[in-house]
This record gives C-alpha cells, sequence and structure tokens, in this order.
C-alpha cells in the first residue's frame, strides 16, 4: 500500500510540474502589451524607412502561432527578408486581452483563425489579410501522412507581393512600357 501512495503522489507531484511548465512555456506574445501603441510605433518606423508593418494576431496558447514564430526565428533567409522589408509586431489574442478594439479597427482578422496576419502601409492602412491556413506545407513526410507547419517558399511568396517595391506602382509601371 506505502508503494502505491507513493506512485500515486511522484505521478501527481510531475503531472502538476508539466502542467505548470505547459502553462508558463513560450511566451512570445505579450497580453500586457498596449497593441495600439505597438502598431503606431510600427507604422511611423515603417514610413520612415520606407517599409510596411507586418502584424502577427495570435496567442502564446496557439501552437501554430509558436510554429511559425520559430520557424522564422530558425529560418535566416526568412527572417532577413522579414526585417528588410516590415516592421513587425506580434498582436496578442488571448483569454486575458483580446485586443478587441485594435483588431476591429484591423477589419476582425481573426476571423480567420490564428495566426494571421495583417500588412499595414506606412500609414497604417490595411493593404491585406492573410489567412495563415494558404501558407501551410503540402510536404509529405515518410510516413505518407502531410507534415504539419507553414512552407517557407509560400511564406516568402505571399511577403514578397506585400513589400512596400512591389505595391508601388512606379516600380513595376516602367516594366508595363
Amino acid at each position: 500500500m506505502k508503494k502505491l501512495v507513493i506512485l500515486f503522489t511522484a505521478i501527481f507531484i510531475s503531472t502538476t510540474a508539466f502542467g505548470q511548465a505547459k502553462k508558463e512555456g513560450v511566451q512570445i506574445y505579450k497580453p500586457q502589451a498596449d497593441a495600439k501603441a505597438d502598431i503606431a510605433a510600427a507604422v511611423a518606423k515603417a514610413a520612415k524607412e520606407n517599409k510596411h508593418v507586418l502584424l502577427q494576431v495570435g496567442g502564446n496558447w496557439c501552437t501554430w502561432c509558436i510554429a511559425f514564430h520559430n520557424l522564422v526565428d530558425s529560418t535566416a533567409t526568412l527572417k532577413k527578408y522579414i526585417n528588410d522589408n516590415f516592421e513587425t509586431v506580434l498582436v496578442n489574442y488571448s483569454p486575458e486581452n483580446k485586443n478587441e478594439s485594435v483588431l476591429a479597427g484591423l477589419g476582425y482578422p481573426q476571423r480567420f483563425g490564428f495566426p494571421v496576419f495583417v500588412i499595414l502601409d506606412g500609414k497604417g492602412k490595411v493593404l491585406h489579410i492573410e489567412n495563415s491556413s494558404y501558407l501551410e506545407t503540402e510536404e509529405v513526410g515518410a510516413n505518407g501522412k502531410k507534415k504539419v507547419g507553414h512552407d517557407v517558399k509560400k511564406i516568402t511568396s505571399f511577403l514578397k507581393g506585400w513589400t512596400r517595391a512591389a505595391v508601388d506602382p512606379e516600380t513595376y509601371e516602367a516594366k508595363a512600357k
């Protein structure tokens, strides 16, 4: 009986510790952040640097959001491309702070699920909202099942279509002549 009590105690402690570790895990998004102020600062900086703003809306609870963030962090070419062409803001959506008024002003991008990406110009105007499911990989693993995650080529293609230069008519009018 004593061994059984010790076993259940060990299971309880390890389960409790794992639950807390998971809860306190990744903290990429900041629920306490002032999204409106962060976006305004990014817009002002983007205007000065001739860039657009890339908003990644999601939360620390969202495994796809964390996976996307980690993919960008671990892919040097993608990270550089984003840094060279966009000011980035992570906009939190969680029970602690849904940023409802900010998201309403952006056209309710959360309707597409999470993460969702919003491209703003240097004046703060919404240019595009991207459903991240369109950026998922089609790659099939050795087990014959579709791999889970986003595709770097699809992400890059999406981003290339929304840089400041890509939407500036002066950069492509000459090619049409």
